[in-house]
């Protein structure tokens, strides 16, 4: 009897060595396995990575490249203009420098053909309704003439310090010119403008009417044409 309980605990102990070995054998095998798939998938995972972050970078310079061709198309745009602009102010330069020319050549053959005179207020040098209104038939005027310049002269009356009233004189014509050639549409190159303060005065007398008929501006066109060398001057 005890000869069999002993065979039965050492057939026990076999098997359960056995097993052992078994499980063991088998971790050994499955592990470098399992490994390499871990590796698998890791190498994948990155390959992923590197391939999405590839298509990103590829996605910003196709849109770099865009931005880049588009600012080139434009630089080529605005040189183009440019030189478009160059050429048409090359083109006028050359118009005006021809008038300018023809009028110091022939100078002495200028007749005065046309004059108006605007008035200002007190220490302004803005246009008021009536001095538009006399400068829109200077304009008409001078639409009818083919060689002419247009001078323009401001004055003051005689109260104030000399200095700020040629100032003030001054900015009196710009304002007339401003608005002959921004305006009507005068060329700027047969306007000739000046300011002369006090000098001049249409009345010297020092009355409150005296110092308001010396607050204009004096606009007189001058032309060659003999057409017109008779016409009377316009007040």
């Amino acid at each position: 009897m005890k000869s069999r309980i002993s065979f039965f605990v050492l057939l026990g102990l076999a098997l359960a060595v056995s097993g052992c070995a078994t499980k063991a054998y088998v971790n050994q095998q499955t592990t470098p396995i399992q490994t390499k798939v871990d590796q698998v998938s890791t190498a994948q995972a990155q390959t992923a990575s590197t391939l999405d972050q590839t298509r990103k970078d590829q996605a910003r310079d196709e849109t770099q490249l865009s931005a880049t061709t588009e600012k080139a198309n434009s630089a080529d745009a605005r040189s183009t203009d440019a030189l478009t602009t160059a050429t048409t102010a090359n083109q006028k330069g050359d118009a005006n420098a021809a008038a300018i020319a023809d009028l110091r050549n022939n100078m002495d053959n200028y007749k005065s053909v046309g004059q108006t005179v605007v008035l200002f207020a007190v220490d302004k040098d803005t246009l008021t309704a009536d001095a538009k209104t006399a400068l829109d038939q200077l304009a008409t005027q001078v639409g009818s003439v083919k060689h002419y310049y247009v001078a323009v002269e401001g004055f003051t009356d005689s109260t104030g310090a000399a200095a700020y009233n040629d100032a003030l004189s001054r900015r009196r014509a710009e304002s007339v010119v401003n608005y002959l050639v921004g305006e009507k549409g005068l060329p700027v190159y047969r306007v000739q403008l000046v300011g002369l303060g006090t000098m001049k005065p249409a009345d010297p007398a020092h009355t409150r009417a005296a110092r308001a008929k010396n607050r204009r501006v004096e606009v007189t066109i001058f032309s060659s044409d003999t057409a017109m060398a008779g016409t009377p001057t316009a007040q």
